[in-house]
């Protein structure tokens, strides 16, 4: 069950319009932004980074997950990404994977400028995740 309001929703899709353009996407021309929601109501943005040395580019989400966590926030509700494309982009998999460290249950909104949006929960996009139970020996 989706948990995110229309309202929320709104204050997240504004928080990312803010920093879209902030994106560094010199090779790709494909900006990404985020907006992260704490369980406390904060929010953290990130965009895409990108590198010359393409293994080394950051997305979006990533880069507002660990805005967070470096200032002392793990637990998340929902996660926006916007996109200026005609629909909207999931995050990738190792974005999957570092949301999914943080929680399955996790409302990923994928939401373009022109607010066509998907939602779906983290456990959705990334079903038989590894985590951290599968690091018991």
């Amino acid at each position: 069950m989706i948990m995110i309001d229309k309202k929320l929703k709104e204050k997240l899709k504004k928080a990312a319009q803010r920093v879209i353009d902030n994106a560094y996407v010199p090779y790709s021309n494909f900006p990404l932004a985020a907006a992260l929601l704490t369980k406390n109501g904060k929010i953290f943005t990130g965009v895409n980074i990108e590198n010359a040395a393409y293994g080394s580019t950051m997305c979006a989400e990533r880069t507002a997950v660990f805005k967070a966590v470096s200032e002392g926030y793990t637990e998340f509700q929902a996660l926006l990404i916007l996109s200026k494309t005609k629909k909207p982009v999931t995050p990738c998999g190792s974005c999957r994977q570092v949301i999914n460290e943080f929680g399955k249950e996790i409302d990923i909104i994928m939401m373009t400028i022109e607010g066509r949006e998907i939602i779906k929960k983290n456990k959705e996009l990334l079903p038989g995740a590894f985590d951290k139970d599968d690091m018991d020996q």
